[in-house]
């Protein structure tokens, strides 16, 4: 079933589109911004404490598939209904919500997130935007005929070390930028085969409500619900979907990127099932007014990232220093994943996780995430603690704050303020959907490794025609 078909025999067909109060005669009237939340995971319940801190929020709706979920967010919002289903709760709370947040694994966010913007919702959705290329297009499209407030869940787009990093740049503390390397070791892969066999599903979950419009198939213990869901290419996109969208942004939004042109992905061949542990993935950009003609961008993942580079040596170090102590994958817990604990670099160590610009006049080295930036001209660490100071201040950016639990619900109050008309979303899906698309590629690229796929932006597909049937997905009747 394609997405417009899916959109017509959910069970918002049989409502029409029937008239609302919009988002602005809401707020002239002075309206709380009345929330409903769809996935009550590690990631939706942060959501939905961040979206409930601000002061004009009511949460009125929660819908989970694993009744152990919302039972727990129902103790934090009595008040709110409870639901199993996103299609019955956004057909029966229609008039009653006003903005919807999506945190469900990502297989789940387009088809959620679609149907909550054909009802002129305003939508809050998790990273990366979409599980396909078209999905991202059509999100994009959709909001933009709607003029609806939307945002993606790159909470640390907001902070002051990301903000700060993008002006630096954009001031020419550098020069032109010719590359990026970025990294993360998290493992959001797995070498193995799909499990064999089935285990009953436990009476808490709703499977196949889990599957939603992905393809049928036999629940496992362990493998899918619970968090491992970011391993499998039928529900996830690996670790260049979950942390590679953080730390793709601020260079991607610093040079004013669009999509690539080639990409081409290093990794172990394609099981057709899970994404692989280690990946490298090189991409080629068309140059912007902030880069030099063209720009190239590597991005490493897995155990061991980043490999070894002479752009990423650091001052006083001969090779490439060692990163920031991570666990190894079988270390890795879902929790270590998930984490949101900063993990400080030492002298000499090249942070755990971050991004280094290289330009034709020094280096800027931007761990991930609430660290300063560092410039390195020469071998040396330049002190730029001016140029920081003279940013900040011509642009309000304040004083920068260490503290994720006060910072952290920044990005959501910015969303909240936007549906209230009191702010503008700083990752809208019109920024949003290019960045994923261009993190989708990266993904589709490692079906193909060692080859460079050459990207059709204006007419959304690739030149190697083989890697074309990974831009879309049939939706399954559920």
């Amino acid at each position: 079933m394609d997405k417009r078909e899916f959109l017509k025999k959910s069970s918002l067909g049989t409502l029409g589109l029937m008239l609302v109060p919009t988002l602005a005669e809401a707020a002239l009237k002075g309206k709380t911004i009345r929330t409903a939340h769809i996935g009550l995971g590690v990631m939706g319940k942060e959501d939905l404490k961040a979206i409930a801190s601000h002061k004009s929020v009511e949460v009125v709706g929660l819908c989970d598939v694993d009744s152990n979920l919302l039972a727990q967010a129902k103790a934090m919002y009595p008040n709110a209904k409870t639901y199993t289903d996103y299609r019955t709760m956004l057909q029966e709370m229609e008039k009653q919500i006003d903005a919807v947040v999506v945190s469900t694994p990502d297989h789940t966010h387009a088809p959620a997130s679609m149907l909550a913007m054909e009802l002129d919702k305003a939508v809050y959705c998790q990273k990366p935007l979409t599980h396909y290329v078209s999905e991202s297009r059509a999100m994009n499209k959709l909001a933009a005929e709607k003029g609806l407030v939307t945002q993606m869940g790159i909470q640390v787009h907001s902070f002051y070390d990301y903000k700060l990093a993008t002006l630096l740049i954009q001031s020419g503390i550098i020069g032109k930028v010719h590359t990026v390397r970025a990294w993360s070791p998290k493992n959001w892969g797995y070498d193995g085969g799909a499990p064999e066999g089935q285990d009953p599903v436990p009476p808490n979950l709703d499977w196949n409500l889990w599957l939603g419009t992905s393809k049928d198939r036999p629940y496992k213990e362990g493998v899918y619900h619970p968090g491992n869901w970011r391993k499998l290419v039928d529900y996830g996109c690996g670790t260049l979907g979950d942390m590679g969208v953080h730390i793709f942004d601020t260079p991607y939004n610093a040079l004013q990127l669009d999509v690539p042109r080639t990409i081409t992905t290093q990794c172990r061949p394609s099981n057709g099932f899970s994404f692989p542990e280690n990946n490298i993935v090189t991409y080629e950009f068309p140059g912007t007014k902030y880069t030099t003609d063209s720009l190239k961008w590597v991005w490493y993942d897995g155990p061991g990232a980043p490999e070894a580079h002479e752009d990423l040596l650091l001052p006083l170090v001969e090779t490439t220093p060692k990163q920031t102590a991570a666990k190894e994958e079988n270390q890795q817990s879902v929790e270590d994943k998930t984490s949101l604990e900063v993990v400080a670099a030492e002298n000499g160590t090249l942070p755990e996780q971050g991004a280094m610009f290289i330009g034709d006049k020094g280096r800027l080295l931007l761990p991930h995430f609430m660290q300063l930036p560092q410039k390195i001209v020469d071998g040396q660490y330049v002190d730029i603690s001016k140029e920081i100071e003279k940013i900040s201040r011509k642009h309000k950016l304040g004083k920068p704050v260490r503290n994720y639990s006060t910072e952290g619900p920044k990005h959501y109050h910015q969303f909240i303020d936007a549906c209230l008309g009191k702010d503008e979303c700083t990752a809208p899906f019109s920024y949003s959907a290019r960045l994923t698309e261009t993190i989708l590629l990266g993904t589709i690229a490692g079906r193909f490794p060692g080859e460079t796929l050459h990207w059709d932006a204006e007419n959304a597909r690739f030149k190697e025609d083989k890697a074309n049937q990974y831009l879309s997905g049939e939706y399954r009747d559920f």
